[in-house]
């Protein structure tokens, strides 16, 4: 069945009405697990933080990993902010944490799409002259890849008045339109906010920071305990590729494919958090060393046993002992072979 959204072509089939209805039926019983797992959801959002704020700045070419972000974090100084990474790790950890915090009171408008960019590129010196502010000069969607590379995959909207009117054009769209699901609604703002590219950089980051926005407005509040911009992160090239597919087309393209990747995502992300908080539950059954040990790894990605028993202070013979078991009850995966096996949280 073919239909329409915004500007956009979409086609419904039941494969697209299975993947809302499967997302929705989680959200319809997120209250009773909420009001079940309070503790484990704590412990639960402040590791997806640490995600979410690695994987979207690295997304854009960013080098830091989660576990020096998550140093970063837990001691803000920003006298210290002095190298580019820094700057956008705590810009973007700042802006998700008033997400978190301030959604009811964040309307999705133009003033309050400026004021995010404007908090995301706080720190930047080098984004001093642009940030908050609509771009100056036409600017093109570009990936980057391991190597340091960087490809053109798409040309946005001119600057200027085009992407003025581009931008007031969706949101008075997004917030009149009452007959679109809304996790249609949803990925189709982001679609096109990334299509247009307003701004003159930050236009990837903030899109997945209005994604959250969008999704905790409107009740999907289970979004802050998993990363999603993680789940992008795994699928970055499918991510590029279904996004110039699409764009390729423009204007009055067919955004199916999005749609339905943005869902997947969505609905992949859900299982996952299941089953970190089937694992949350299993662990008020592990031992003390057990806990410990998983402690550790949950802190210190990649470690190894040699390290975790020094630490610990417990024989090594134990450890290994304790980490086969742990890596039998999936909590935990082995990286490497050898003398290089480490362990991370699965």
């Amino acid at each position: 069945m073919n239909n329409g959204v915004y500007n956009f072509k979409l086609k419904i089939d039941w494969k697209l009405i299975n993947l809302i209805s499967e997302i929705d039926r989680f959200d319809a019983n997120w209250t009773a697990i909420e009001r079940r797992e309070g503790q484990s959801l704590k412990e639960l959002k402040s590791i997806a933080t640490v995600r979410s704020v690695g994987a979207s700045n690295r997304i854009e070419g960013n080098r830091m990993s989660d576990e020096e972000v998550d140093v970063l974090l837990q001691k803000i100084d920003i006298t210290k902010l002095t190298d580019r990474d820094s700057q956008e790790v705590v810009g973007y950890f700042e802006v998700l944490d008033l997400i978190s915090e301030s959604y009811e009171n964040i309307s999705v408008t133009e003033s309050h799409i400026k004021s995010l960019h404007n908090s995301l590129m706080k720190y930047s010196a080098k984004d001093e002259w642009h940030k908050g502010n609509y771009k100056l000069h036409s600017n093109a969607v570009e990936a980057s890849f391991p190597d340091g590379t960087r490809q053109i995959i798409f040309q946005t909207t001119e600057a200027g008045f085009a992407t003025e009117d581009a931008i007031r054009a969706l949101l008075n769209w997004y917030n009149s339109e009452t007959e679109v699901h809304t996790l249609i609604k949803v990925a189709s703002f982001v679609y096109d906010f990334l299509s247009v590219h307003p701004f003159q950089d930050g236009n990837g980051r903030l899109s997945r920071l209005i994604s959250t926005l969008l999704l905790l407005k409107n009740g999907y509040k289970w979004i802050q305990y998993v990363s999603f911009e993680h789940e992008i992160e795994n699928r970055k090239n499918e991510y590029y590729q279904v996004l110039r597919s699409c764009q390729a087309q423009r204007p009055n393209e067919d955004v199916t494919v999005w749609i339905q990747f943005f869902l997947n995502c969505l609905s992949n992300i859900q299982s996952q958090l299941l089953t970190k908080l089937q694992k949350s539950g299993m662990e008020t059954q592990l031992s003390p060393k057990e806990k410990s040990i998983l402690s550790i790894i949950q802190n210190r990605p990649n470690i190894q046993s040699g390290e975790i028993a020094e630490k610990l202070a417990i024989p090594a013979p134990t450890v290994k002992r304790i980490l086969s078991e742990l890596l039998n009850k999936g909590f935990i995966e082995k990286q490497g072979s050898g003398r290089n096996v480490s362990y991370t949280i699965k």
